[in-house]
């Protein structure tokens, strides 16, 4: 998967499957700019990625504005002459509410950044990417933009939003050299799920049997599917919706704890 000469975009790229994007991109050759209102850990991703032979930019974005996002897109443009591949991946989870106790705030800090961020996002590499021949863009939705959950309506609104949003953009663009695919991960294992199971270790067993293969995911392994959908690879692959979450979806049929 060679993006030799391309220029990729990460927001949420402080951390977890953002950062594990990042290098993947750099890997597969592309410069990288990276976008995220974490400061340090947008930097210290800088750093990882120059020590391993790539290049890449931050400027702080808080994806919920517009203004900011394009900032972020202008700015990359005028480092690397050019915006071939996006993955919109910042986002945020939601406090635990029944929808008839859920505040009107929380609904709209959620949706503003995980949905509104993401049309934000679209709404400014679109017209980059046109202007240059086209471009492949991936949005980050989840495992719940496909099903649903208790106590989660906000963040569930707002993935099943990006879900919605991800084939109305590519259906938008497919005659226009734009690709639009999306992501779903399950339960990965990023530094926000470690901090769970730090305070929850019993809750370790009970995430991992969530998935048929009886593990959770790993960043790198929703990075990889992020990078190849960008590449010429996926070249007749769009408004689909990759889930990445060790069969979760596949069925509700019990995990069987003894493979033997």
């Amino acid at each position: 998967m060679s993006l030799d000469g391309r220029v990729a975009l990460v927001t949420g790229g402080s951390s977890g499957i953002g950062r594990a994007t990042a290098l993947a991109f750099a890997k597969a050759g592309a410069r990288v700019a990276i976008g995220d209102v974490d400061v340090p850990g947008g930097e210290e991703t800088v750093r990882l990625v120059g020590e391993a032979g790539g290049e890449a930019m931050f400027i702080r974005t808080d994806v919920s504005k517009g203004t900011e996002v394009e900032a972020l897109v202008n700015g990359t443009v005028e480092r690397f002459d050019r915006l071939d591949c996006a993955f919109n991946n910042a986002g945020v989870d939601n406090l635990h509410y029944q929808v008839g106790e859920l505040p009107e705030e929380e609904w709209d800090r959620v949706i503003g950044i995980n949905l509104k961020g993401t049309m934000f996002c679209l709404r400014h590499e679109i017209p980059r990417m046109l202007s240059l021949g086209g471009g492949a863009i991936v949005n980050a939705s989840s495992v719940v933009g496909l099903i649903g959950s208790p106590e989660s309506a906000a963040y569930i609104s707002s993935k099943h939003g990006v879900t919605g949003l991800t084939k109305s953009a590519a259906l938008d663009y497919a005659r226009r050299g734009i690709r639009v695919n999306a992501v779903c991960p399950g339960v990965i294992r990023t530094p926000i799920v470690e901090a769970y199971l730090k305070e929850r270790p019993y809750a370790e067993a009970q995430l991992a049997r969530q998935q048929p293969m009886g593990r959770m995911g790993h960043p790198d392994e929703v990075a990889g599917a992020v990078v190849w959908l960008c590449s010429d690879e996926a070249s007749f692959i769009t408004g689909q919706t990759l889930a990445i979450d060790g069969g979760w979806t596949a069925g509700t049929a019990p995990v069987n704890p003894d493979p033997s």
